[in-house]
């Protein structure tokens, strides 16, 4: 057994931005409500002809193309989606067909929001226990397809994109650089966040879902922590899914990371669920506003009620 390491990542957003005054013109709200309540300014909007598993291959390119490597180097690829319409293929083999590779494994996690980081993990236990060597690990979502633009809580928050990441066992002899992760879920809570229904829609209890991530988030986010040997006061980045800034800013203060730089996509981006947290730390790096190595927690939350977080040094 090994560890292993991100060695690059990539990201992808449609080119349609969808602004607060667009949506004041389709549900009564308005700029200072959205902004003030969840913090969102823009979001990004897939068009009917770029499916999510597009998305998802716009991303996975971009990441491969950091690493240096191409298609054939890949034996693994999960993709954590919640709105894949279809039931099969799944959306990791349409990715995997996007970009011509051999014959990796694919696989779906529909974790909702908190699929990319149960994804992260699940790519290390894979390549630690020998059976992946180099994976692709993909948060997708096309929250604007399951949505009700007619619903003023719901549609002003969410939004379409992908995040990738290319795992790899680290060199023999060096410390691994993806840290253990903690999860679990909540489920007397599982209803607290739904896509459901024909056509499935994204509804949630908005009020039970922030009190619980205001409360109870900040001891498992510092367990994460212990788990890969550092305190809070350590971490120079905190990646949190981006649903709602007011959670996003007390949850990183009670964690009590005083010095890293955190995430705050979801201004620009909306809430994008299991890409909310691979799109968010792809830009913080392709900034340069975390360096190579850095340590930075990840945690994401939310459908079914559930969670998985770790720290991670970043490519």
């Amino acid at each position: 057994m090994t560890g292993t390491r991100i060695a690059a990542l990539g990201h992808y957003q449609p080119a349609k931005v969808l602004t607060n005054g667009d949506l004041a013109a389709l549900v009564d709200t308005s700029d200072e409500w959205i902004s003030s309540r969840v913090g969102i300014r823009t979001r990004h909007m897939a068009g009917p002809d770029e499916p999510v598993d597009e998305l998802a291959a716009h991303a996975a390119g971009k990441a491969l193309a950091a690493a240096g490597l191409g298609p054939a180097d890949i034996d693994l690829v999960l993709v954590a989606t919640s709105t894949a319409i279809d039931r099969s293929p799944n959306t990791a083999a349409r990715v995997a067909a996007r970009l011509g590779m051999g014959s990796p494994a694919t696989m779906d996690l529909n974790v909702v929001c908190a699929g990319f980081t149960h994804a992260l993990a699940t790519a290390d236990h894979a390549i630690r226990a020998g059976g992946a060597r180099r994976a692709l690990v993909i948060g997708a979502d096309k929250m604007t397809e399951v949505t009700d633009w007619t619903d003023r809580t719901t549609c002003v928050l969410v939004g379409d994109g992908a995040g990738a990441a290319v795992v790899e066992a680290v060199a023999e002899g060096d410390e691994p650089c993806i840290g253990p992760v903690l999860w679990g879920s909540v489920p007397e809570m599982g209803n607290a966040v739904r896509i459901e229904g024909t056509p499935p829609r994204f509804a949630q209890e908005g009020q039970s879902v922030y009190r619980w991530a205001t409360q109870r988030l900040p001891a498992l986010a510092r367990q994460a922590c212990e788990r890969s040997g550092l305190a809070p006061e350590d971490l120079a980045g905190v990646v949190l899914h981006q649903a709602n800034l007011r959670i996003i800013e007390p949850l990183a203060a009670k964690i009590g990371a005083v010095n890293a730089v955190v995430a705050r996509d979801v201004i620009e981006s909306g809430n994008t669920s299991a890409a909310s947290i691979p799109l968010a730390l792809a830009k913080l790096v392709e900034r340069g506003e975390l360096p190579s190595g850095a340590p930075t927690l990840l945690f994401g939350f939310g459908g079914n009620l559930s969670y998985a977080g770790q720290v991670v040094r970043v490519p």
